[in-house]
Parts: structure tokens; sequence; C-alpha cells
């Protein structure tokens, strides 16, 4: 019988033994067809892909529903299975993928920009590997995540404030479901967001195994989101668990643990961690690390936040060389926004006894952070490392979040329909071969589109709306990186072609995802 994992529509059936459904629909334009198995038996382990305990070998029979007929019997699948996808490298050479994600951690928060932190296993995984010096995320953290997980613009889902709604379409084709297709294990350890209920968890848009938090960041201790019906959030599986020990060591134990788990199959590990996002309250053992000349309370917490968040990189780094893995495996190493400066001990959370005072986020020399369209907002440290296959150095190409998906799945083989409609650049020939990327513009959508900003080759236009007042900004960051002289008034025929060139990205956010 063929894998139903290498074909195109239907979900890959989960292995004997697995407690919950597994869910793919890849949308063709007249089919969606979604695959659920209620399994009569419990995993012994908190992995789901790990070997699991049955009263018997005997399987039952799996119910395919299309959008027009219910049929039964899952064989049926093996229709499907010469629709499957042939990968554009060899499946030997397809890579392992482990995307780390910090949260909220600026330009120059980390030492190899000049923060004041120690953080020497990213000094050192920027220094042997690719550092990319304009990659571009979202302002704020949930439209960040929707890029990734979508090679889309938030925007295009209506997305451009954290949200704790469902934020995507049931049927969204996204890079767990896609990599899923073609055979890749899939996890994600760490903060969500999209979706902050059970029902709307990771599981329900094609991640094998999740743990962490459903909501945005959480409390480091009693692992609580903001106070109201998302706070309780800390879960396995979509099952809500309690659990002790500081946030950061939590997901870092998970996925040194998922990683050391793994079989042949290659896999996809999204670790979004919640450091350095409010609230913040380090260990002792962190905090008496701190230099001496970082002085302040909050100050010192943040510092030990950035240099436990260093120590979690590290640790998951080692997991996969002493996997024997760390050559087959891409890492990239980001943040879902720049830096913040707000208060650290926010009322909105549960009383986990957190330091009062302003948190030390730091983007210089970038203008801005965290919500802001200016580069100090959406221009975020960021490494890629796969040894012996991408080039070392740095490299100043505008990158965008959204191209991640269109890359991985390149690189995974997995080839999506047209309709797709990916707004990312599959950016595998230029990592692998330094074949340059086409000119292109980056459109970022900030917080309810109140500012919006597109990038086309050094030029940048920021648009803002103050009630009925529109204003625009024009920089050339070829020569002004810090966003300090707007041209707008002295080069009207740049600003015009900008403009046209905001109008049609803005059309697209009209057009919405959902066909």
């Amino acid at each position: 019988m063929p894998n139903a994992r290498n074909a195109f529509c239907p979900v890959h059936p989960p292995p004997v033994g697995h407690h919950r459904p597994s869910r793919l629909c890849m949308k063709p334009p007249s089919l969606c067809i979604k695959l659920t198995m209620e399994s009569p038996y419990r995993c012994a382990s908190s992995f789901r892909d790990a070997a699991c305990r049955a009263p018997s070998q005997t399987t039952r029979p799996i119910l395919v529903r299309t959008n027009r007929a219910t049929v039964v019997l899952w064989m049926v699948l093996s229709a499907f299975a010469v629709i499957g996808i042939a990968p554009a490298m060899g499946s030997s050479e397809r890579p392992n993928i482990v995307f780390i994600m910090a949260d909220d951690l600026g330009w120059a928060d980390v030492a190899f920009h000049g923060g004041n932190a120690p953080t020497p296993n990213l000094d050192r995984l920027a220094e042997q590997n690719l550092e990319l010096r304009q990659h571009y995320v979202a302002p704020v953290c949930s439209p960040t995540r929707t890029g990734l997980l979508t090679g889309r613009c938030w925007s295009r889902f209506g997305i451009t404030t954290p949200t704790n709604s469902q934020a995507l379409p049931e049927e969204t084709v996204t890079l767990p479901r896609a990599l899923s297709s073609v055979g890749y294990d899939t996890c994600l350890i760490g903060k969500w967001h999209l979706g902050s209920l059970p029902k709307w968890g990771p599981g329900h848009f094609g991640f094998d195994h999740s743990y962490g938090s459903l909501a945005g960041g959480v409390s480091p201790w009693n692992h609580r989101y903001k106070k109201g019906p998302y706070s309780v959030t800390w879960h396995r599986d979509e099952e809500l668990i309690e659990e002790s020990g500081h946030v950061t060591d939590l997901l870092t134990n998970e996925a040194v643990r998922w990683i050391q788990s793994r079989g042949d199959s290659p896999f996809f590990l999204y670790v979004p961690y919640t450091a350095i996002h409010l609230p913040l309250k380090e260990p002792t053992v962190w905090l008496n690390q701190v230099p001496e000349a970082i002085e302040g309370d909050v100050a010192r917490h943040y510092a030990a936040s950035i240099m436990h968040l260093d120590d979690a990189v590290g640790q998951i780094l080692a997991a996969l060389n002493e996997k024997g893995v760390r050559e087959r495996t891409l890492v990239v190493f980001t943040s879902d926004n720049g830096g913040s400066t707000v208060e650290n001990n926010d009322s909105k959370y549960p009383d986990d006894d957190c330091p009062s005072g302003r948190l030390t986020g730091d983007n210089h020399p970038l203008r801005g952070g965290k919500g802001d369209v200016y580069e100090g907002g959406t221009r975020v440290p960021t490494i890629v490392s796969w040894p012996g296959r991408i080039r070392r150095g740095h490299v100043d190409d505008p990158v965008q979040i959204i191209d991640w998906m269109p890359t991985f799945c390149a690189l995974a083989g997995f080839q999506p329909e047209s309709t797709l409609r990916w707004d990312g650049t599959d950016l595998s020939a230029w990592l692998l071969e330094a074949e340059p990327i086409p000119t292109r513009s980056i459109y970022t959508a900030g917080p309810r589109w109140r500012s919006v900003s597109l990038r086309h080759g050094p030029w940048k236009l920021i648009e803002t709306q103050n009630g009925k007042t529109t204003t625009h900004q024009l920089y050339n960051l070829g020569v002004d990186p810090t966003e300090s002289s707007d041209l707008a008034s002295e080069d009207p025929a740049t600003l015009r072609q900008m403009l046209e060139r905001l109008r049609h990205a803005q059309q697209k956010d009209r057009d919405s995802v959902v066909e």
C-alpha cells in the first residue's frame, strides 16, 4: 500500500497508537480531503510518534471525507499516491529544519551586535555561519508567526496585531502541513499565539506534536497568560497541563527530548521561545552571571533572560550534534519583532512577583522598536546554518519572514499548486549557490494598518494614518539605514513610484486569502 505521507491531497494516517487525529488539507480548487481517526490507544510517551502501547495491532477503518461525500476505508488514499511529489533534492539530501524564534529580541540585544549581555552561543553561530543583516519580520508577534507558517503577508489574513482568536482559515496549507505531506515529522515547542484555545491549537494546523503556550507570552514561573479566558494556556498536544519550572528551561528540555526521540524521518522543529517577552523573572543562577556593569533590577533580569536564551540555543545545537544529525540540519535563529521598552511587571498578567520597571530592549542604531514599521521594529538578528552547504559570512540582501515557507518547501521537495499564492520567495538557490535574489517589494502592514511600509531596492516608504490625515515618509536605506533623513518632499518622483507599488500590495490585502 502506498504511504499516504507521499500523497499530495490527503493527510497521512497517524501511526498505530497515536491518540489524537492528524489533519492535513492541501485544498485543491475543487476538492478538500480531510482524514481523521479516533484511536482506542493511548501513547505511553509524551510524544505522539514514540512507541505506544496498544491492545492489538488491528487498525480500524479510517474515514476520508470530501466536501461531497463520505467514503469508508482509508485504502482509497492509494488512488492519490500517484500524485506524490518528487523531491527537488534527493531524499537523503533533504535537511531537517530547526527554526528558533526569540520573542521581542532587539537588534542590539545580542553581543554580536554590541549588546551588553554575553551571548557566546549565538556569537559563535553567527561567526561560523551566515548572518542575514537585513531580515524583516512584522512589528508584532502573531503577524510574524502567520507569515512564517503560510508564506503569505499576515495582512492577507487580516492579522496585524497579537490575536487570541483563530488566525488562519482551517483549510490553510501551512508549513507543517506541506512538510508532513512529503514525509517530515513536525513539532512546535513554545509560543503558538495563532489561536489561544485548544480547538485552534497547532495540532489542528499540521503539527504532529506541540507543547508550550497556546496564547502569547506567559509569566515565567506560573505559565499564565494575561488575565481572562485565555490565561490558562500551558499545554501538551492541546491538553491543558500544569507544570513547575522556568518557561525557558521547560521549552528547551522538551525540544532536546524531542530531538533525541527522532527516528529516520526528516523533521521540522519550530521553537518559538517566550523569552525575552515580559514579564521577566530569571532564576538566581542566571542573575548571578550578569555582568556587574549592568545596573537596575529589570535591566539585570533582561540581560539574564538573554543569556538564558543563548544557553537554550546552545543546548538545542548540542542535542543535534549528539544525535548525529547536525550536518543534515538547517538551523535558523531569528526574532519575531524588535525590542521593547514597556513596563515589565504588567498588571494584566497574573501575579508572578516580577520586578517592576521598563524593559531595556535595544534596537540601536535602528529607529523605533516593537510595534513600529521603522527598521527597529521589523529588522531583527538572524542567523542561518547548514554546515557544509551554506556559505559563511554575512549578507545584506533584504529577506523577509514570508520567504522561509517557500524556501523550506523547495528544500524538502514539496511543490505547491499555483493557487497557494505565496507572497514569499524561494531562497534555496540564494542560500546554497549564492544566486542573486530578484529585486522585489517588501510590504509590511503595521498594527491595524495605521502605519504600513514598503521597501523596494534601497528605498523605503512609510504611510501613516492619523485620523483623517495621511502622511508619507521616504528613506534611502542605502545611505540612511537609521531613517534620519525624510526625502518625501525632496524626491516626488520616487515617492509616486513607491506609492504605486504600495497600492498594488494593499490591493492583495483587499482581495482576501480565502477563495
